[in-house]
């Protein structure tokens, strides 16, 4: 006889009960969020038509600069008429949702990379471990004493395995610099 299934704790019945937003094929292939997935697929319907064959329908290639202003994305003018050129390639005046994400995907990764806010963010987080910037690098013992403060029972091997997965297998002894510390934040899925 199979063991018997415990009830679950309030917490978990709670967590169970949350709705899970999973990530479209579209929005992998573009490396996007589920949520960003829908920030895109909402400014798109504020200007989408009907057209047949067209699940999300089209947009008006006029309203793309739009949809794009209201995504927090503005394309500068050369932007623009470069986008227009991918997604009309002949001219028939629309754009189609999945063209449109593409674009979106691309500026959205843009603008991740090269915020300003986005490196204050970095710097910040990357200073909780080097003890407020005074260390180049993360090491075997700012990790130990990060751990120490969250009160967290973390084992040496677990933390050298930490410092080997973001430096590349670098070695222990060469700790992880900003560049992979970023680099192991964004493959988290903290960063874009």
């Amino acid at each position: 006889m199979p063991p018997k299934r415990r009830a679950p704790t309030s917490a978990e019945a709670s967590a169970a009960s949350a709705p899970k937003t999973r990530q479209s094929k579209l929005a992998k292939e573009h490396n996007i969020t589920s949520a960003e997935e829908n920030e895109i697929r909402e400014a798109f319907a504020l200007f989408a038509h009907k057209k047949k064959g067209e699940k999300e329908g089209v947009i008006p290639i006029g309203d793309v600069r739009r949809a794009m202003i209201a995504l927090d994305i503005s394309p500068s003018s050369d932007e623009l008429e470069e986008f227009v050129t991918i997604l009309d390639p002949e001219e028939e005046g629309f754009a189609e949702y999945e063209s449109f994400v593409a674009i979106c995907a691309l500026k959205f990764h843009n603008r991740d990379r090269t915020s300003d806010s986005h490196s204050k963010e970095l710097d910040e987080a990357f200073s909780l471990f080097t003890q407020g910037g005074g260390e180049e690098k993360i090491t075997l013992a700012t990790l130990k004493r990060v751990a120490k403060q969250l009160r967290e029972e973390v084992d040496d091997d677990m933390l050298r395995d930490m410092i080997l997965e973001a430096n590349g297998g670098a070695g222990v002894g060469r700790g992880v610099e900003k560049v992979e510390f970023e680099e192991i934040m964004r493959r988290a899925g903290v960063w874009r």
